[in-house]
């Protein structure tokens, strides 16, 4: 038995991947809208591209990969333009060399003998949420997940169906998460292909599973070879025991015993942001800040203040000034003065100096 990965170019430019171990038929069911999901809404459909494997692990992973490809990289490889592959793959933020490699000596072409030896990458958790009820609540899921690098949902039995219309705006912006959604009937079949299921509960169960936090889950999820899949349940009861039974551990987070309720997309964006952390991602830009001071700039400072103080009478009884000025240095020591911040602090101590003198005059 051969296994194939295929790609259909959809009515409204974008583009599906799937695998599959029929790939006619399993095309003609997209053309004909007999699949739930992404295509149904986006016929006529007409497949682009498609590659045999020999097993269902490498077309999984095969899969995988191309979802992941910007779409001048599918485009390349519908041209089967291997060097513009790579090309794309160099400057490529979301795959890197680590995707493109593996493909290429996959089908047998390219880096094969004289590429870059590139360790297996984990591949990234799969959200799957479980019969959501709302569109909204689906969107802001989404935008939680590409927050922190997450772009494969999968949906149970969505209440309103699918496509949603209420997703999109809650998305704001996080189209790509919902395209690349893919609907299934049971909890099951969204998990089919995944080696780790996580199902996040707040409540007891009667069900004896290990129980990790969203830390530890994130650790073991970098470190264990095999997709993971994380579970949600709907926004109102979460969970059913069913669904929590199909887990091989359960996820939880330490919360008020008072108020243990989190919204949906409140949940994902705790366990995203705790596997982004084992993740490179780009940081916010931050503002440079000035080096510090020399020690000289700072002691001219304190002297400066020091000598308006005395003048001032402000240190008094004598017997506590040596106590008062050490005080004062220990204060003004404190922060990270910047030679900029102490020239604008003796700027104002010069101003209020001179004020004092005018109002004396």
């Amino acid at each position: 038995m051969s296994f194939h990965v295929y790609m259909l170019r959809c009515a409204d430019g974008s583009y599906y991947v799937g695998h599959t171990e029929d790939v006619e038929r399993r095309i003609a069911q997209h053309q004909q809208g007999e699949l739930p999901g992404y295509t149904r809404s986006r016929r006529p459909v007409e497949p682009v591209w498609a590659e045999e494997f020999a097993t269902r692990d490498e077309a999984r992973e095969a899969e995988r990969q191309v979802k992941g490809w910007s779409r001048a990289k599918k485009e390349a490889l519908i041209r089967g333009d291997w060097d513009l592959i790579r090309q794309l793959a160099k400057k490529s933020f979301d795959t890197g060399l680590r995707q493109a490699q593996p493909l290429l000596r996959i089908t047998g072409e390219g880096l094969e003998g004289g590429g870059v030896d590139v360790p297996a990458q984990v591949p990234p958790p799969v959200i799957v949420l479980v019969r959501p009820q709302l569109g909204e609540n689906i969107g802001k899921a989404a935008r939680a997940m590409l927050n922190f690098g997450l772009v494969e949902m999968r949906l149970v039995a969505p209440r309103d169906g699918w496509p949603n219309p209420s997703a999109g705006p809650a998305a704001s912006g996080a189209d790509i998460v919902l395209e690349k959604a893919q609907v299934y009937e049971t909890v099951a079949e969204a998990v089919a292909d995944c080696a780790h299921v996580y199902a996040t509960t707040v409540r007891k169960r009667g069900i004896s599973k290990p129980v990790v936090t969203p830390e530890e889950a994130s650790r073991t999820i970098h470190r264990e070879e095999g997709r993971s899949a994380i579970l949600f349940g709907p926004e109102r009861s979460g969970l059913e025991t069913d669904d929590v039974a199909l887990a091989r551990t359960i996820l939880t987070v330490p919360i008020n015993p008072e108020f243990g309720s989190l919204n949906l997309a409140q949940a994902v964006i705790l366990v995203a942001y705790e596997w982004s952390k084992g993740e490179q991602l780009v940081q916010p830009t931050q503002e440079d800040l000035d080096p510090p001071a020399p020690q000289d700039e700072l002691d001219g400072m304190i002297g400066q203040l020091d000598a308006m103080l005395d003048d001032s009478g402000y240190y008094f009884p004598p017997d506590r000034v040596p106590s008062t000025k050490r005080t004062l240095r220990t204060l003004l020591t404190k922060p990270r003065w910047s030679s900029q911040e102490l020239r604008t602090l003796r700027g104002v101590l010069s101003a209020l100096d001179g004020r004092k003198r005018h109002r004396i005059g």
